[in-house]
């Protein structure tokens, strides 16, 4: 290991940093990029003690690089846009294994789109898949904007609010909504209450909210046979398919991440054909 990268490890791992020499690297490398580019002036290490300062007041990683990794595929992110998480991946791979007709052509909804993570990995694995994504968010749409571009995804955008959709119904519906408590918000880790966006957190007293809204929207858009992707916060694993029986929606099953988490919920209209009981993936 080089001399600098175990200072700029220390350095980080002494603010408290999980993962300091990757993240290390990552500025190393990220300051030899700028430095290189029209805008950078070729000073390393200005650069470099710049991209540290910003790192070491908790600002993430990947809006200091401008970049984050999710489904092997390398998405735009910044200030204003959530970051995608590896345990929302699940929801692509759940979509995918309940329709695994790769030239299926299916029509995709994903509500609160955010950067367009979601909906733009599953494209990628659907060539004849198109679909729409919804964010209220002017300051994420500029985001998915630039991934939809930089994917050649097959991804419409509409900048309003969940209520504002217009008619259609969809063969998958996604989102990974707010569901925080409130009260949680403000002891998550200053990397996350202090740089991404409130409204993508904060899911309300009880951090269902968002819940209550989307459901009977995903009812409505929901076509005969379609599937509905919802990531939720631990302990929702029982709520959240309550709040959607009460919208005509059925839970066929909850699906847990990596770590065990019940983190998805796989919904289909109430009545939906090889019907299942309530079940919880272990």
């Amino acid at each position: 290991m080089s001399d600098l990268l175990r200072d700029v490890g220390a350095r980080l791992s002494a603010a408290g940093i999980d993962s300091a020499r990757t993240e290390a690297r990552m500025l190393i490398e990220e300051a030899k990029r700028i430095s290189v580019s029209p805008r950078g002036g070729g000073n390393d290490s200005v650069i470099l003690g710049s991209l540290i300062h910003r790192r070491l007041a908790h600002e993430p990683i990947a809006y200091i690089t401008g970049h984050k990794e999710f489904w092997s595929l390398d998405f735009e992110v910044g200030p204003g846009v959530l970051i995608p998480r590896p345990e929302t991946e699940l929801l692509v791979e759940e979509a995918l294994k309940a329709f695994p007709g790769k030239d299926a052509a299916l029509n995709v909804l994903d509500l609160g789109t955010g950067s367009g993570a979601i909906p733009i990995a599953f494209l990628s694995e659907r060539p004849n898949a198109r679909g729409l994504g919804v964010e209220q968010s002017q300051d994420a749409m500029v985001w998915a904007r630039k991934n939809i571009a930089r994917h050649h995804a097959r991804l419409q955008l509409q900048g309003d609010d969940w209520l504002m959709l217009g008619a259609g119904q969809f063969d998958i519906v996604f989102s990974n909504p707010p569901y925080i408590e409130s009260a949680i918000v403000p002891t998550l880790d200053p990397d996350v209450k202090d740089y991404e966006p409130l409204a993508a957190l904060d899911g309300g007293r009880d951090g269902l909210d968002a819940y209550r809204a989307l459901a009977p929207i995903i009812a409505a858009r929901l076509a005969p046979g379609g599937r509905a992707f919802l990531e939720i916060g631990q302990g929702q694993e029982q709520k959240v398919p309550k709040i959607l029986a009460a919208a005509g929606l059925e839970t066929i099953r909850v699906a847990p991440d990596l770590a065990g988490i019940p983190r998805c919920v796989i919904a289909a209209p109430a009545g939906f054909s090889g019907k299942k009981a309530l079940e919880t993936s272990r």
